[in-house]
């Protein structure tokens, strides 16, 4: 069995996001022409966007709908059989646990998105990136990957799980749509997006638990994944570990090491081989999620320089003159005008 993947930082488009849409009465052209992508892109099979492209892809999609549920139901009304085989393996996994593992392995040979789970003694809390993007996802985007965690869980366990609670970036839509799908108390305003589980449900064992049609599909979407990541440099692959590690403190090239199981040594034998140094790949990392952050209107500058690493926003103000030579105010202002156009 052969899976190709797409190459780092782009996706495809599968044939089911645009039966979704028809299906939701949205025209299909429309989004593809406010996007501004080429409307015979829904013809071609092979055809691949980047992450930008993909993003405006589901603000388009958003500004027809104006429906803050849409992501939570295309997500809950999609068919198993629907799903590409990097998500179906993980519906016939041994339990949720093995299901969840296997759609964060897998992921991103879909999307260019990192799915993250975080367990302690008693919750397992999951969220997701997006290495190669260089402002805020799109709000649907989160609800459907969100979606898709607790349909795997539901569907796999047969029993309608109930997260703990969910926090989401954003303000409160109207309707409370998310209250009414999780059926669990909704954070808006929060720090980060994440769905927050009981551990134990992770434990519920898959009724559709298919030992033989994962023997014959791990293998193949390992050797894809292994193919996308043998087109991504060292420095990508450093920096999207810096993405994900920086909102939470100032890595240290050590601890990139450990996340990337590799020495110290070896790592940064690597990073010079290239010619660059760890030093660079943490500016170019800030840089980028500078401009996440700031897409974020929620977030204050003195949160952003903090989530950046820096001690003081005169630092975060110095650096960013160097990157973009204008402040991050002016900066944020110029984009949030051209997000309204």
């Amino acid at each position: 069995m052969s899976i190709k993947s797409a190459t780092p930082g782009r996706c495809r488009l599968p044939s089911a996001l645009w039966k979704a849409l028809d299906r939701e009465g949205l025209s299909v052209t429309e989004a593809l022409r406010r996007a501004r992508l080429p409307a015979m892109l829904r013809l071609q099979s092979a055809a691949t966007v980047t992450t930008a492209q993909y993003f405006a892809l589901w603000r388009a999609v958003e500004d027809l709908s104006d429906d803050p549920g849409l992501g939570l139901r295309m997500a809950s009304s999609a068919e198993t059989s629907a799903h590409p085989p990097s998500s179906l393996a993980a519906f016939h996994a041994r339990d949720y646990r093995d299901g969840l593992l296997r759609l964060a392995r897998f992921k991103r040979l879909c999307t260019p998105e990192t799915l993250q789970i975080e367990e302690n003694q008693t919750t397992a809390t999951v969220s997701h990136v997006w290495p190669n993007a260089v402002e805020a996802e799109p709000h649907i985007a989160t609800d459907i990957t969100f979606a898709t965690v607790m349909e795997l869980g539901r569907r796999g366990a047969g029993q309608t799980i109930i997260p703990l609670r969910v926090e989401l970036r954003r303000r409160r839509p109207t309707p409370d749509v998310h209250a009414a799908y999780f059926e669990c108390p909704v954070r808006y305003g929060a720090e980060r997006d994440c769905l927050v589980l009981r551990r134990t449900d992770l434990d519920l064992p898959f009724a559709g638990y298919n030992p033989e049609l994962l023997e014959m599909l791990t293998p193949a979407l390992a050797g894809a994944l292994r193919d996308l990541q043998a087109q991504t440099s060292l420095s990508d692959q450093v920096k999207a570990v810096l993405l994900q590690a920086l909102p939470s403190g100032r890595p240290d090239i050590a601890e990139v090491a450990r996340e990337m199981g590799m020495s110290e040594r070896t790592l940064q034998r690597r990073i010079t081989d290239e010619g660059t140094a760890f030093r660079d790949l943490v500016n170019a990392a800030r840089h980028t999620l500078s401009h996440r952050l700031l897409s974020d209107q929620t977030n204050d500058m003195a949160e952003v320089a903090y989530m950046l690493g820096y001690q003081d926003t005169r630092s975060f103000y110095r650096a960013f003159r160097i990157w973009e030579g204008t402040t991050p105010k002016a900066w944020r202002s110029a984009a949030r005008s051209a997000s309204l156009q």
